[in-house]
């Protein structure tokens, strides 16, 4: 089979392509047509655990959901996840083989397009359409050489490609006549078409700046979509704008925002939760009284347990803890609440050993073979014994005493984390831990929220994607779609 391909890029990151790229997969999947997901590079510290037994971002998660299919490592080959400001680790298939700077990575991209297109030919014979997402912009051109995340996949499959731009940021026509000019000849021509995101207003008040974008570029658009307010969509990396702020809420938590902070998404739930405000704290802010306290994950554990001593946040933590709070760590979370976190291998920074917060006996070694699974469970019965789903992305080994107090017994016969002797302290390796409607209720109710309603976060990302499908029926020209999907006669092949 030979798949119809489009990929969509932006004029800026956040411009909106996961959110298009899901909503295109989902319409298409509507109607019957059989859809993947492919992001070439990404960088992100957001990832899910696939089918297959890798890790990707967790955008392409998203938008595999919207397509219903699993997550596969072919849906994302190649994934940075930064451990500074100029390096990262780099995933190929879904497996750690490098840390690289930028400049080394640079380098690097000739051998990572070699595995971009091994996973984009796989695609290809196996669905009839493969929506592609750019990364960060196409016009950054000292990013030209060796790219393989915008035009230089879309070069070297002879792909089209559509343009989105913010215009709820403001200067979105600047941003698609800028980003066309910096394009080369032949990049530029297989543009095919414009997408305006985010708007809000009187679209008879934008139409002559449509029509001037059309008589100016020669490129047709496709369509506006208006701004979709109350998505639950996983993000991609960035942590959400807008603080989650409720009246009436009844339980209070709040998650210092780590430099590397990793899978944040953990809390997408509890941000969803009526009854909860979820609170994220940065550096120099003052932590507000709270019921619970949760030490998310790290891609730099032992960097970012240094950063929270140097933020004031042991003394606030034992504070929170004399007056009857609660505490929670996931996953690198889980390894700062214990004795020592050692990394002789020097796999997240330099080598060495820091000591923990030494609130749970247990010590955790940094090893070289990353631990991913996608597991199933129980809450130990001191925690009412509820379902429990979740996935494990971690290069630590723990071991203690005080795992002899798991916090959840898994399918495969392994105890998952600790829980304190006293019951206010709870460590877990279980990413997506509040995402189970089950866990989550049983976990507030232990934090304090005696009557927790169960929110299944699951369906309202399914209803969020299907608004998205719904914007791309209402909004965009199916018949510029059609033509680019090879659905005019039905089929999807060309």
């Amino acid at each position: 089979m030979n798949a119809r391909v489009l990929m969509v890029q932006g004029c800026t990151s956040d411009a909106g392509k996961s959110t298009l790229v899901a909503a295109l997969c989902r319409w298409l999947h509507r109607r019957g047509v059989r859809v993947a997901p492919f992001k070439p590079q990404n960088m992100a510290l957001n990832s899910a655990v696939t089918i297959d037994g890798g890790e990707i971002g967790r955008a392409q998660a998203v938008q595999a959901q919207a397509c219903g299919l699993p997550p596969h490592t072919d849906f994302n080959p190649i994934l940075l996840k930064p451990s500074s400001d100029i390096g990262a680790q780099v995933i190929v298939h879904g497996h750690p083989v490098a840390q690289l700077d930028a400049t080394a990575y640079h380098d690097y991209k000739r051998i990572a397009m070699d595995a971009v297109l091994a996973s984009h030919a796989r695609l290809c014979a196996q669905y009839e359409v493969v929506v592609v997402e750019g990364a960060g912009s196409p016009a950054e051109i000292n990013l030209r050489a060796n790219d393989i995340a915008n035009m230089g996949y879309a070069e070297a499959v002879d792909c089209p490609v559509l343009l989105v731009v913010d215009i709820d940021r403001g200067g979105s026509f600047a941003h698609l006549v800028g980003t066309l000019a910096l394009l080369s000849d032949s990049e530029r021509a297989r543009v095919v078409g414009f997408v305006i995101n985010r708007f809000r207003g009187d679209l008879a008040l934008l139409q002559p700046g449509l029509d001037w974008l059309e008589a100016q570029t020669g490129k047709p658009v496709l369509g506006v979509l208006p701004y979709l307010h109350g998505l639950c969509l996983e993000a991609e990396d960035a942590l959400p704008r807008s603080r989650d702020s409720k009246t009436g809420a009844r339980l209070r938590v709040v998650v210092p925002a780590l430099p590397r902070i990793s899978n944040h998404t953990d809390f997408d739930a509890l941000r969803q939760h009526p009854q909860v405000e979820c609170t994220y704290v940065g550096p120099g802010e003052t932590p507000p009284p709270c019921d619970l306290i949760v030490l998310p994950g790290s891609k730099t554990t032992r960097a970012d347990l240094a950063w929270l001593r140097e933020n004031g946040w042991e003394a606030e933590i034992a504070r929170h803890l004399r007056y009857g709070g609660k505490l929670i760590g996931i996953c690198g979370g889980l390894q700062m609440l214990g004795r020592a976190v050692h990394d002789p291998d020097g796999i997240e920074g330099p080598a060495g050993s820091s000591e923990g917060f030494g609130w749970l006996d247990f010590e955790t070694t940094l090893a070289p073979r990353k631990q991913l699974r996608n597991v199933e469970g129980r809450l130990t019965a001191a925690l009412g014994g509820a379902r429990v789903r979740g996935y494990e992305i971690h290069c630590g080994v723990s071991t203690g005493p005080a795992l002899s107090r798991p916090s959840s017994l898994l399918e495969d016969g392994r105890g998952d984390g600790a829980i304190s002797e006293d019951g206010s302290i709870l460590a877990t390796y279980l990413h997506g831990v509040f995402d189970d409607p089950q866990a989550q209720a049983a976990l507030l109710h232990w934090a304090g929220l005696r009557d927790a309603e169960a929110i299944d976060v699951h369906a309202l990302r399914e209803a969020s994607i299907e608004r998205l499908a719904d914007a791309i029926d209402a909004h965009l020209r199916h018949d510029l779609l059609d033509r680019r999907f090879g659905l005019e006669a039905g089929a999807c092949a060309p």
